[in-house]
């Protein structure tokens, strides 16, 4: 009686979801929302639980989701179609650049061999040439999930990292192309296509070059809209998907030509932001559910067939990436860490490996045994690849140090910084005024320079709006304070009120027109949806502004400094721009700067004696009258040993890095995030502008200081 009633109420629970779409899909954000989470504390990547769950979710488990659905189909098609755009947006075209013959010559070895490979395993479970071919060709792409850890480690400028990273272009665009051939073959004659290809030809050129031309024509005259940018991309994401299967081909393809097309275009900036965010918070994840509803578990019972294939794969993979690694190695001469390093780099396979697999089963070529024990090799590779980095980078020699192009503050006179330095110091908020004022008093007496405290008063189209009336009042009465308040502390003052249609803005165009060269900013808390969509000030200022950024945290006043913290990550010259701002407030106030560095606690003694050498180096290229105290610490995690060595310090100074999404977007946590949430002392994060060149602090515009 009782399994009668657990079966009616079954029953019962399939016909709501049915008749009410709202409701499967009220059950796939709490999936998307919570999975994640649960997955990435036991330290495995976010869209295995989310396929975990559609294996749980679907007619393997308890047969709540159909991908009949026509709104479940959709919306995991647009997923799909993003998430291979994100893969082309994310391909890193400096780096190709960098060692453009060397990433093209890895490239090819990751892309033959691989391939060659998986047509073997094909033919030897006796699937057809065309299934065979599309096989290998899976085995040639990858995604590089590990670059956080690479990048951590101060080892992305390494040579054999570099050339790794710049092959991705080239095997993500074959294995796409092998896609769009065997698809096509099994619908056309041979003739056919010949005449499929040279349209593939002339449709790719279009897209590269003339979507390329758009982007940057369209983001031109669009000037700072961020929503009409945004929804150019998508368009022109969709527009090439329409595009491709109009000539034919597979949409994905179209997809991640325009991700390469609108790469630069883009560029790291709150449009992609935006972009990489509404995918990866909803169409990614609903696509990556889907894929798990796919998987049929019964059929790895049937026999040993479905494990035997899956185990070849499995090996025929790892197998190939070796081999291509170490044909690298061989003929450019790389040891065998940097070689190891790029085999570990390689051979993590999602983005494009789970597009051309769902495109391949979808169309007939591969069965459902292929698209099982390829989900169970991205899931072991994905796992594997970076553990394997994190084991073996860390003896990978350090990247090559950046000379500085430019003589650091310290080192400029007095008489030179008069005319060369404007401190402009924003008194929007009256909570962070006081501490902000006093910390651009602290600059200003070592660069014998001026303040400007500068006030925003926003306004729309109506110059005599009551709003913009009572915002000029507010922003007055907050200037005379600030200006008071500076004089008081022995500066040169000189107020600056503006009208701007956007506090951010202003306050960016501000610090271009007093030619500022670096931009100081209270501290201001990312909250809700819309501040996750749209971000904040502080976000449009650092995406925006010419120069560095610093975010400050202050709980008490910057006078009463005595101890100051930095921990360097990589150890290169820009990374130590932080130290000379440091320096600076440490002058001020007689303070003591200590310069840390966390490596892994695997590190060899003398390693970790090379880095402290190595930072001594370039600490003292940057010409500090009292260079900083030198501390290396091994430890398992960076953060905790920040935190446990930040207890001493009354300020900690920190550099505000945006994560890389290599994997389809889905974002790996922040050191600094973490650390700005748990430290209890004043806390300066400096942000670096995106789109200059590398040199010293306060340096790259030799002209002014701005404190905001």
């Amino acid at each position: 009686m009782e399994r009668i009633s657990e079966v009616l109420a079954l029953e019962q629970t399939t016909q709501v979801l049915d008749k009410e779409p709202i409701v499967p899909f009220a059950i796939l954000l709490v999936v998307i929302l919570v999975v994640p989470i649960l997955f990435e504390r036991v330290r495995l990547p976010a869209f295995v639980g989310l396929i975990f769950s559609g294996v749980v979710l679907g007619p393997s488990g308890w047969n709540l989701f159909h991908t009949e659905s026509p709104i479940f189909s959709l919306l995991s098609d647009i997923g799909l179609i993003y998430l291979v755009f994100v893969a082309g947006l994310e391909v890193d075209l400096e780096r190709f650049r960098q060692r453009k013959k060397r990433s093209l010559g890895f490239g090819l070895f990751s892309f033959i061999i691989p391939t060659i490979t998986g047509t073997l395993i094909g033919r030897i479970f006796g699937f057809g040439w065309n299934s065979s071919i599309l096989i290998g060709s899976l085995f040639a792409s990858y995604n590089l999930l590990a670059y956080p850890i690479l990048n951590r480690f101060g080892v992305v400028n390494n040579e054999a990292v570099t050339v790794t990273i710049g092959a991705t272009i080239f095997t993500n665009i074959g294995a796409l192309l092998v896609l769009a051939v065997c698809v096509a073959k099994t619908q056309i004659g041979s003739f056919s296509l010949v005449k499929l290809i040279a349209l593939l030809i002339t449709y790719s050129i279009i897209i590269l070059v003339g979507f390329d031309w758009a982007g940057k024509e369209f983001f031109r005259r669009s000037g700072d809209d961020e929503g009409n940018k945004f929804l150019f991309v998508l368009l022109a994401v969709f527009l090439a998907a329409v595009g491709a299967q109009f000539i034919g081909i597979e949409k994905i393809v179209g997809a991640f030509l325009v991700g390469l097309a609108v790469n630069e275009v883009v560029g790291e900036g709150p449009v992609k932001e935006k972009v990489v965010f509404v995918g990866s918070v909803l169409f990614i994840p609903i696509f990556f559910i889907d894929l798990g509803l796919l998987i049929n578990l019964s059929t790895f019972f049937r026999g040993l067939g479905v494990l035997k294939l899956t185990f070849f794969i499995v090996i025929g993979l790892i197998t190939s990436k070796f081999i291509a690694a170490l044909l690298a190695k061989l003929i450019y001469q790389y040891n065998w860490q940097e070689m190891l390093t790029m085999w570990s780099l390689s051979l993590p396979q999602v983005s494009t490996t789970l597009a051309a697999t769902l495109v391949g089963y979808r169309t007939g070529l591969l069965p459902l045994e292929v698209l099982n024990s390829i989900v169970i090799l991205i899931l072991l590779t994905s796992t594997l690849g970076p553990l394997l980095t994190s084991q073996i980078a860390v003896a990978l020699p350090s990247s090559p140090a950046l000379e500085p192009t430019a003589p650091s503050l310290s080192e400029q006179k007095p008489e030179e910084t008069h005319s060369a330095f404007t401190i402009v110091v924003s008194v929007q908020n009256p909570q962070t005024q006081q501490y902000l004022v006093e910390i651009a008093a602290l600059l200003a007496r070592q660069t014998n320079s001026r303040i400007v405290p500068l006030a925003i008063a926003t306004a729309g189209t109506q110059m005599d709006a009551p709003q913009l009336e009572a915002s000029l009042q507010k922003s007055e009465r907050l200037l005379a304070k600030a200006t008071t308040q500076s004089r008081s502390l022995g500066v040169q003052t000189e107020p600056l009120l503006r009208i701007d249609d956007a506090f951010a803005a202003g306050i960016s165009r501000a610090a271009r027109e007093q030619k500022a060269s670096l931009i100081v900013m209270g501290w201001g808390k990312r909250t809700g949806l819309r501040a996750r969509l749209f971000g904040n000030a502080i976000d449009t200022v650092l995406w925006t502004s010419h120069c560095p950024v610093a975010v400050t945290r202050l709980v008490d006043s910057p006078k009463k400094i005595q101890r100051i913290l930095v921990p360097v990550e990589n150890l290169t010259t820009p990374s130590l721009q932080p130290v000379q701002l440091a320096q600076m407030l440490a002058e001020a106030n007689q303070a003591q700067v200590t310069v840390l560095n966390v490596c892994d606690r695997r590190t060899s003694s003398s390693k970790i004696a090379s880095k402290r050498s190595h930072l001594f180096l370039l600490v003292s290229k940057l010409g500090l009258p009292n260079p900083p105290e030198i501390q290396i610490i091994a430890h398992e995690n960076v953060a905790q040993a920040i935190l446990q060595a930040a207890r001493l310090y009354d300020l900690v100074v920190l550099p505000f890095t945006r994560n890389r999404t290599s994997s389809g977007g889905l974002a790996i946590s922040d050191v600094t995030t973490q650390l700005a949430r748990q430290l209890t002392c004043s806390i300066i994060m400096l942000g670096e502008p995106q789109r200059t060149p590398t040199g010293t602090l306060l340096t790259r515009v030799p002209n002014t200081t701005a404190v905001v």
